[in-house]
């Protein structure tokens, strides 16, 4: 709940600053939204891969581990060792890319080419130190994380939106506001590390900078690290390779970027919230060898991500063109960026559940320090991007892409579903796939709802014809009406339907200690 209430703060502000990019930056108007669109997503897709995937799936378990077997000073050594020898590998590829740059966007951006190119090259070197300060930070969460601690690693992405929307705010033009929103990026990366470090200290753990050193213990940790992070970054992997296969298409990286914002929202608010709070749980019962605690806290991970992910999924596929319009268009944001922003959304919705269990399962994995049988499966995802993302951008165009993405997810989440049913690992326990059968009902009444708005849209706005508030008009009071009364309707489907009981609300919100797994108290349990 702390993780996901800081995320959504922080998504507000995200909002805002796309709201800022999209009004100067515009999308198939300009290149420089594109430009920058690119430059800021290699720096964050090492980030994700480096940073979060690695130690989300190897650093975190070991240093719960470490905490309860060695106690506080041996497992600071092993975070402080760890920190060293990330942030070393994050500076090189950073020294690296630099360098590099100019030939890299001939590889990643095939479709830039000349002004659009060199402009490119220029900002992903701006924006390339983000990355050690994201590896930094993002160990340090793990570290916070470990100790179940967990708002300063929610809040800290504020401070993105926050630098971001102050840098771009005197900008004159579209190639002011990149070049601002660039130099934003590196001065937020730098404050987000330096919240971490100041955290991490007041929590009275002491990882300290030193050189790095490749002790057992590390080796160890990297072994598992690089197919744990090729395995928590599949999705982040597909998104960067669907942005490759539409670089030809002008607007194309920012229509997809703006998709990003709305579809990755439940997997940021839900996915990341939940899977984060549930690996140090998780891997708690594993040591233990609890079975039945792992499988409870498995069943309520899902059940609750699935309540809260599955609405959303509907509301997305329901009316894309209603919250793309209503959201986005407007100064250089045109109403053809918006029908081709809403057209990939619409398939992008179908894999947002997915997107969320593959956070989840390979949870799952990682507490029992197995990584290198998600890596596969991520692996055979890229692949499955790849190909149906051709085929499909060949037959209808960029939306194909998108639902290339949706389709990757899917088979990713049905191989680890499978491997954990075959391992005995987890299958889902009968009232949690009961659970599973309500909310699914509940979020289909929402969508048809949802979808019945949509149709009589223009109806609508004409009754909120008087509705005047700054820079909102009709259209935009009937899409914040819409929402407000979907968010109101669900809580009572949801509930009506039997999918969630208000108990089991109360007992999944109540604090779990850090200490030895206790036995389960979820009324999910399936014993």
């Amino acid at each position: 709940m702390i993780f996901a209430g800081f995320t959504l703060i922080s998504r507000v502000f995200g909002f805002a600053r796309d709201l800022a990019l999209a009004y100067y930056l515009g999308a198939s108007a300009t290149f420089a939204a594109d430009a920058y669109n690119l430059g800021f997503s290699f720096p964050n897709l090492f980030r994700r891969i480096l940073g979060e995937g690695a130690f989300a799936s190897a650093f975190v378990p070991a240093y719960s581990k470490a905490l309860a077997t060695d106690g506080e000073e041996k497992a600071d050594i092993l975070a402080a060792d760890a920190m060293a020898v990330l942030a070393a590998a994050a500076v090189a590829i950073t020294l690296i890319a630099e360098l590099a740059m100019p030939w890299l966007i001939y590889a990643i951006a095939p479709g830039f080419h000349g002004e659009k190119h060199d402009l490119a090259v220029r900002l992903t070197q701006i924006m390339m130190p983000y990355l050690p300060c994201m590896a930094i930070y993002a160990h340090l969460s793990g570290v916070l994380n470990g100790r179940n601690r967990f708002m300063l690693s929610a809040a800290a992405p504020i401070l993105l939106n926050v630098w971001t929307l102050l840098a771009v705010w005197p900008a004159r033009s579209s190639l002011d506001a990149a070049y601002f929103a660039s130099w934003g990026v590196v001065i937020a990366g730098v404050s987000q590390a330096g919240l971490l470090w100041w955290g991490v200290r007041k929590s009275g753990a002491r990882v300290d900078a030193r050189w790095p050193r490749l002790t057992p213990d590390i080796r160890k940790l990297i072994m598992l690290a690089v197919p744990g992070a090729i395995a928590a970054s599949a999705t982040q992997v597909n998104i960067f390779v669907s942005s490759m296969l539409v670089s030809q298409v002008n607007g194309a990286r920012t229509w997809l970027a703006v998709c990003d914002r709305l579809y990755m929202l439940p997997q940021s608010l839900v996915g990341v919230a939940i899977g984060v709070a549930l690996l140090p749980q998780l891997s708690r019962a594993v040591h233990a060898g609890d079975r039945l605690a792992s499988r409870s806290a498995i069943d309520e991970a899902i059940v609750f991500s699935m309540a809260l992910t599955l609405p959303a999924a509907a509301a997305l596929l329901a009316m894309p063109f209603f919250l793309i319009d209503a959201l986005y268009t407007r100064g250089a944001f045109t109403s053809f960026d918006a029908h081709a922003t809403a057209d990939a959304l619409r398939q992008y919705a179908w894999g947002v559940p997915a997107f969320v269990l593959a956070q989840l399962s390979s949870r799952v994995f990682f507490a029992s320090q197995d990584t290198s049988t998600p890596m596969r499966y991520a692996l055979v995802s890229v692949v499955v991007n790849v190909v149906a993302g051709i085929g499909l951008f060949m037959l209808v165009g960029v939306s194909g892409i998108a639902a290339a993405t949706s389709l990757a997810a899917w088979v990713n989440v049905g191989m680890m579903s499978v491997t954990l049913s075959r391992r005995g690992l987890y299958t889902p326990g009968p009232k949690a796939m009961a659970r599973l059968l309500r909310i699914l009902g509940a979020s289909a009444a929402l969508g048809l709802l949802l979808g019945a708005a949509s149709h009589y849209r223009s109806g609508l706005e004409t009754l909120m014809a008087w509705a005047r508030l700054g820079p909102l008009g009709p259209k935009e009071f009937t899409a914040l009406s819409v929402t407000l009364l979907g968010a109101g309707l669900y809580p009572a489907l949801l509930l009506g339907s039997g999918g969630l009981t208000l108990s089991e609300v109360r007992n999944a919100l109540r604090r779990k200690p850090s200490g030895p797994a206790e036995p389960p108290i979820s009324p999910l349990d399936p014993g």
